[in-house]
């Protein structure tokens, strides 16, 4: 057995810091694993491995890996790629001859490659399951040498990143390859999160002999091109996120040709390359294959999700044929399951107990009511109760959010209203929302400026923190409605079931727009106020109008991401509309100008109008 080794000077894991991935997920911020979960995986890969010299992991999580090794042959190896790139591999041989599955877990994209999902792979062993995991090429830390020149963290795969591509569809069939002739398994399964998700599919989609019999795919994509690029906007922030991510300097981890098409991306160059460049690597893209494969598919994803937006997701779930199973969650990316696979959770964890179960069934032959469970599993936005600990001052979930099982997406949403934007709302300073159509009016803004209406502090951790029990609060009145406009209803009255609304699935906009310049990027968020004028945001989407004529009017209809969101009676929706959010491009900074005015009417041609969905 090898015995790997890196830069990073290995430190004892303690109770506190298990707790801490527990109660707050494994990012420090979107760009940053939290060094606590940093730690944890290289404890527990140098324990398993038997490379440390020190116990370093709290007696729970020493019990787990000796369990692991009293059953099963861990090792470190290199996998050679087709065109000779060594991938970084880790695997753990379950003892006996008895044919058993094997889980291949793609990395997600993380500087720690494989060992960050390490507590993952020993719960895996200890459910009856040989595992494989990789890192993909390109992707793992890369230290910088004194002289000049890199060295590879041995974890780190070699080459350059392919994002997805063919390259990363032919290591995966490679690594399986591998994995048949060491494990001479009874079935196949990919499980990957994030990055490892997408590639979990496409691998399903491609391998030349048809051989992965199930995948789970956490925080995952179905179209990367939508993801990157859409209502002819650019998700600017969560594209520098992943850049920053990936365990090295740009230049040695893309090779020319991508970063000739990021460079594209930042400056909305060649955007029609780029848009083939993320379908040719969008699961959603080659739906025919899995569902001609019947590959049983498993997708989570979440409400707030900020690099892989939940409605290419519903989608492309709603294409697929196949056995599938699909589950959305309060939060923002990797928060649901992302704790759950590093560490200890310290109570129930759903979307990674689900996630297994679903392996257990399809490549087991467990008989774990697999069959029965809805199609669809939507968690609903904040229905859970909190309380703050007296001693931390934190928030702790004290009863789970409501989930509602459904047979299809299609079921989510039941009917329609629609709520017409009228001149004149609640305060006076506002539009309102209203039942009957109202037109003739105008609302215009100074358009070039971030506003305190955004979807997120920040990516990621915001929505972490949504997970945990603790949303985004909105002061509605430090609203700038200089750089923005609003429209607010009357309190909603309580419903049969008590609820002011019930919001299930994908609301739509329709705005009559006219600009100063020749095009505009419009932002619309839907947030729920309450009486005391804060609120949380239900969802948002932003949309760029271009070849607009100066003072002429344009109709532009555009769906916001769906939500599953609970408005309290009593409480109001609020529809802010304004030209820029941290997250994506704009139409004024593209053109080099510093603002513009933007009106938005309601005319007989077209009342200003929101569909929203109910369930």
């Amino acid at each position: 057995m090898s015995t790997p080794q890196d830069d990073n000077e290995l430190s004892a894991v303690t109770a506190a810091q298990v707790t801490r991935i527990a109660d707050h997920g494994i990012y420090a911020s979107a760009t940053e694993l939290d060094p606590a979960a940093a730690d944890l995986a290289r404890a527990l890969v140098a324990t398993l491995t038997e490379s440390a010299e020190q116990p370093l992991l709290t007696p729970e999580l020493r019990q787990l890996v000796e369990q692991v090794r009293a059953r099963a042959v861990p090792d470190v190896l290199k996998i050679t790629a087709h065109d000779g790139v060594r991938l970084s591999a880790f695997t753990i041989k379950l003892n006996g001859d008895e044919p058993r599955p094997v889980v291949i877990v793609p990395a997600g994209w993380t500087p720690l490659g494989w060992t960050i999902f390490a507590y993952a792979y020993l719960r895996l062993a200890l459910r009856g399951y040989h595992v494989l995991a990789y890192t993909p090429r390109g992707i793992g830390q890369t230290f910088p040498l004194l002289g000049g020149g890199y060295r590879d963290a041995f974890f780190t795969s070699g080459g350059t990143i392919d994002v997805a591509g063919p390259n990363d569809w032919a290591d995966g069939s490679t690594v399986i390859d591998y994995a048949q002739q060491y494990f001479a398994p009874s079935a196949i399964a990919f499980l990957g999160e994030s990055y490892g998700s997408g590639i979990s599919q496409l691998v399903a989609a491609h391998d030349p002999a048809d051989r992965v019999d199930a995948v789970v795919a956490l925080s995952t994509w179905g179209n990367l091109a939508t993801s990157l690029y859409d209502n002819d906007t650019r998700h600017l922030k969560a594209v520098e996120a992943l850049v920053a991510l990936t365990g090295g300097p740009e230049e040695r981890k893309f090779d020319p040709a991508t970063r000739r098409l990021l460079a594209d991306f930042r400056a909305g160059r060649n955007l029609p390359g780029v848009v083939a460049w993320g379908t040719e690597r969008a699961p959603a893209s080659y739906v025919d294959r899995t569902n001609a494969r019947g590959v049983p598919t498993f997708l989570s994803n979440t409400w707030h999700e900020t690099l892989f937006p939940v409605n290419q997701v519903v989608e492309h779930f709603e294409r697929l044929t196949v056995p599938k199973h699909l589950n959305l969650w309060i939060g923002d990316h990797a928060a649901p399951e992302g704790a759950g696979l590093t560490a200890p959770s310290g109570g129930p964890d759903l979307p990674v107990e689900e996630a297994f179960a679903w392996l257990d069934h399809h490549v087991l032959g467990a008989a774990d009511g697999v069959p029965e469970w809805p199609v669809v599993n939507s968690q609903i936005m904040f229905t859970y109760r909190t309380r703050t600990d007296p001693e931390t001052g934190k928030t702790v979930i004290t009863e789970p959010a409501v989930r509602e099982p459904h047979g299809s997406w299609a079921e989510v949403t039941t009917s329609t209203e629609r709520w017409y934007l009228t001149s004149v709302g609640s305060d006076s300073r506002d539009g309102g929302l209203a039942q009957e159509a109202e037109t003739g009016w105008k609302r215009e803004f100074t358009a070039g400026r971030i506003t305190d209406a955004t979807a997120v502090d920040a990516l990621v951790t915001t929505g972490q923190a949504e997970w945990r029990g603790d949303p985004k609060t909105y002061p509605t009145g430090k609203f700038d409605r200089q750089h923005l406009a609003v429209w607010t209803s009357a309190p909603l009255q309580a419903g049969a079931d008590g609820t002011g609304r019930r919001v299930r699935g994908v609301p739509e906009l329709t705005l009559t727009v006219r600009s100063t310049t020749e095009s505009t990027t419009l932002v619309a968020y839907l947030f729920d106020v309450a009486s005391d004028d804060t609120a949380r945001i239900i969802t948002h989407e932003p949309l760029t109008l271009t070849d607009l004529t100066p003072g002429q009017d344009r109709i532009a209809t555009w769906r916001l991401q769906a939500a599953g969101y609970d408005v309290a009676a009593g409480h109001r929706l609020m529809l802010v509309v304004n030209s820029k959010d941290q997250l994506y491009s704009d139409a004024l900074t593209d053109a080099g100008a510093d603002s513009s005015t933007t009106t938005i009417v309601s005319t007989d041609e077209g009342a200003a109008h929101l569909t929203l969905p109910l369930g």
